[in-house]
C-alpha cells in the first residue's frame, strides 16, 4: 500500500538504540540456522508460531532484504550473520533510509499508553519490545489481552566462589551446563568472569530456564562439565595421564585439554592439600573423584550478573491473544503485535532480531491486505 500514511511513535529520542549496541556494536542481525532442525532449540518460547511464519518471511528473506538495499552481509563460523561493515550503523542507516524513502513519519519523545492516543489511525501495530514488568503492558491487558509475566532472559550468572572468580578470563570452548533435576541443559563456550559465569552456554541456559531461575531468585546449583565429554572419557584421560607421568605433580599436568589454572582449581577443590602430590601418591578412587569434578562440577549461583544488561525478556502478550496468521489481536480488530512485545524470545545468535523481522513483515503484509480489502469494499 504505497499510498498509506505510516507514523512511528518512539518513546525515547534515540532511534534503534537496541540495534546500535547489539553484537558488540556490530549487530548480529540474523542467523544462518544451519543444523537447526528444531526451532525449540533456539526459541524457547514461540517456536511453533515462528515455524509457521518463517514460510512467509525467513532468514533467507532477511538476507535478501538487506543485501538488495545495499547492505552486504557475512556469515561467521558460528552461523551468526553480521553486516559486512561490522558496524550496526549499516543496519540502522538502511532502516532509517528506507523509512525516509517511503515517506514514513517518525515522532520521537512520544510515548503511547492507550489506544485513545491513536484514534485517528485505521491500524495500529505495537512493537514496543520487551517489558521489564507486567504493569508496563497494563493498557493492553485492560483491552482483554492475556499477558504472560515478563521476566529477564539471556543474562550471565553471579557465583559466590571467590576462587572460581579468580580464574576470570578463562574460556572453555565446549562446556556442558545444566540445572540438576531438570531438563535444562546446554553446550558451548563458557567464560569465567570476575562476577561468575558467562558466555553462550550460560546465556542459552538462562534463556531456556528463564522462568525457573526467576522463581528461585537466580539462586540454584548448576552443574558444569568443563571438558564437554562423557565421564568415562574423562576418567580414561585422567588414568592415562597418571600412568604416563606417575612422578609429576597432579596440578602440573592438565588432562582433557583443560587450562592449567582451571585444572589446578578443580584438583584443589577435590583433593585439598593433596592436590600438590604426585600422581603415584593417589589411587583409583581419587582418579574417579577428579573425573567427577571435571564432568559434574556443582557451582552455586547467587544471582544475575550485577550489570542487569540483559537484552531480552520472556513473556509479553500471550500468543493465544493473536491470530497466528496475521498477528492481529483477537480482542481488538485492527490492532497488531510484532517483535518482543509478544511472548516470543530466542537464544543469543541473531535469533531475536530474526523473530522481529519476521513478525514485523507479517504484520505489515496483514495491514496492507486489510487496507486493500477496505478500499475494494
Amino acid at each position: 500500500m504505497p499510498g498509506m500514511q505510516v507514523v512511528v511513535f518512539e518513546r525515547t529520542h534515540h532511534l534503534l538504540a537496541k540495534v546500535e549496541v547489539s553484537g558488540g556494536g556490530r549487530c548480529n542481525c540474523t542467523n544462518s540456522f544451519e543444523g537447526i532442525n528444531d526451532l525449540s532449540r533456539v526459541y524457547p518460547r514461540g517456536h511453533r508460531l515462528l515455524k509457521r511464519l518463517f514460510h512467509v518471511f525467513s532468514h533467507h528473506d532477511t538476507w535478501q532484504w538487506f543485501t538488495s538495499r545495499g547492505v552486504p552481509l557475512v556469515t561467521q563460523a558460528d552461523h551468526c550473520v553480521f553486516p559486512q561493515a561490522q558496524d550496526s550503523h549499516a543496519i540502522i542507516d538502511c532502516l532509517l533510509g528506507e523509512a525516509r524513502r517511503q515517506g514514513v513519519e517518525i515522532r520521537t519523545g512520544c510515548p503511547v499508553n492507550s489506544l485513545g492516543q491513536l484514534s485517528d489511525f485505521d491500524f495500529v501495530a505495537v512493537t514496543t519490545g520487551g517489558a521489564t514488568k507486567a504493569t508496563s503492558l497494563g493498557w493492553l491487558a485492560s483491552l482483554g489481552h492475556d499477558i504472560e509475566q515478563p521476566v529477564p532472559s539471556l543474562f550471565s550468572l553471579s557465583v559466590g566462589d571467590k576462587t572460581l572468580k579468580s580464574l576470570m578470563g578463562i574460556v572453555v570452548e565446549d562446556a556442558q551446563v545444566m540445572i540438576p533435576k531438570t531438563n535444562f541443559r546446554t553446550q558451548g563456550p563458557l567464560l569465567v568472569t570476575h562476577w561468575g559465569l558467562s558466555g553462550p552456554a550460560i546465556l542459552r541456559l538462562s534463556s531456556y530456564a528463564a522462568r525457573l531461575l526467576h522463581d528461585v531468585e537466580y539462586k540454584t546449583p548448576i552443574s558444569v562439565n568443563w571438558a564437554g565429554q562423557s565421564i568415562d572419557d574423562i576418567a580414561s584421560a585422567i588414568t592415562a595421564t597418571a600412568s604416563l607421568h606417575p612422578q609429576k605433580r597432579i596440578t602440573a599436568l592438565a588432562p582433557c585439554r583443560l587450562t592449567q589454572r582451571l585444572w589446578a582449581y578443580l584438583a584443589e577443590k577435590t583433593l585439598g592439600t593433596r592436590a600438590g602430590a604426585r600422581w603415584c601418591d593417589i589411587g583409583k578412587k581419587d582418579y574417579n573423584r577428579l573425573a567427577n569434578a571435571v564432568a559434574n562440577d556443582l557451582i552455586a549461583t547467587t544471582g544475575r550478573a550485577p550489570f542487569h544488561d540483559e537484552f531480552v525478556t520472556c513473556g509479553g502478550v500471550s500468543l493465544k491473544s493473536v491470530n497466528p496468521s496475521t498477528l492481529e489481536s483477537r480482542v481488538r480488530p485492527r490492532l497488531y503485535f510484532a517483535g518482543e512485545v509478544l511472548d516470543i524470545d530466542g537464544v543469543t545468535g541473531g535469533f531475536n532480531f530474526q523473530a522481529a523481522w519476521t513478525t514485523a513483515y507479517v504484520v505489515a503484509r496483514s495491514i496492507a491486505q486489510a487496507a486493500n480489502n477496505d478500499s475494494q469494499s
